[in-house]
Order: structure tokens, then sequence, then C-alpha cells
């Protein structure tokens, strides 16, 4: 809106002085910019789908996320299993726009993201069969547990003396049976 009535008052000082019309021009394209990115339709993110405007894109159909340089607003080029190229643009701002993005980039299961598959971007763990062509497989070895130090070298020897008194007496009281 600011831009639009700074387009009008920069034409209107135009009239008496010709430069003006350079910043009458800028401020009406950043106007119709503004204006454009703002009527975008709705994105809503659903398990199954991505619904843009009234255009439905299942997840399954999403080949590759590439995102531009924009941050806010938000400007995601998504290629479709068709080779469809769709500019989604989300008028946001920054935190809005990061979270469609996560959101995005989670639902795509089948998608290269920026380039990087889905799995190698999101850290997880490639099966070893996915690594091994066919004939190498073999089964996964099983490794033993990491064993972490609970009780400090002098703790645990004297948890140890304790257990060898326990086992040799049957108890761990230093008093005698008469005592009792």
């Amino acid at each position: 809106m600011i831009a639009l009535l700074g387009s009008v008052f920069s034409g209107y000082i135009a009239l008496h002085w010709p430069p003006a019309w350079i910043a009458a021009g800028l401020f009406g394209l950043s106007a119709i910019a503004v204006i454009f990115i703002a009527l975008r339709p709705a994105i809503e993110i659903h398990e199954s789908h991505l619904l843009v405007g009234r255009t439905i894109i299942p997840w399954s159909t999403v080949r590759r996320i590439d995102q531009t340089g924009w941050n806010a607003p938000l400007g995601v080029f998504l290629t479709l299993a068709d080779e469809r190229r769709i500019l989604v643009l989300h008028p946001g701002d920054v935190d809005s726009s990061t979270s469609l993005l996560r959101h995005l980039r989670r639902y795509s299961r089948q998608a290269l993201l920026d380039g990087i598959p889905y799995r190698q971007f999101w850290g997880e763990a490639v099966p070893p069969a996915a690594q091994l062509p066919p004939a190498q497989t073999a089964p996964p070895k099983q490794l033993p547990p990491p064993r972490y130090p609970l009780l400090r070298p002098e703790d645990e020897d004297e948890v140890e003396r304790m257990f060898q008194r326990l086992k040799a007496v049957g108890h761990i009281d230093q008093r005698s049976s008469d005592e009792n």
C-alpha cells in the first residue's frame, strides 16, 4: 500500500520535476510485486498431499525440492513426477517460511532436497542392503552394547569388596550376630 501511495506521490511530483518519474516507476513496480505476492493462493500441508490454492499435489509425486535464494517471502521450486515444475511462493515472515520449508522437506520422502537424497539430508542411516550389491549382502553383525563407566575406579573397588564380604558372610553389616 505504501509503495502504491509512493508511486502516486512521485507521479504528482514528476509533473513538475521529470526525474521523479524514475522514483514513480520504481514505487509502481514494487507495489505490483507486493500485490502479486500477497494475492498468492493459500498453502496447506496435509498428511497425504500439499494443497496450493485448488491444486492438490500428492507427496508421492514430488521428486525434487529446490529452494530459491528467497527466505521471506519463501520461494521453492517443486519438480513433480511428470517433470512439471511449480514455483511455490509463501509471503510470510521468516519463521513461517522456515516452518513451511521444513514441512515440505519432511513430507517429500521420495524427493531430492536441494540435490541431496531425503535420507542423507535428514541424517538417517542407509540400510546395509541399500549400500551393498544384492550378491554381497551379509547378515548384520551384532555389536555388544557400549559400556559406560558409572562409578569411579576407587568406588568400583569399594563395591567389589562389599560384594565379596556379602558372598562370604551373608550380610554386609560390621556388627556381630549377638548385638542384634
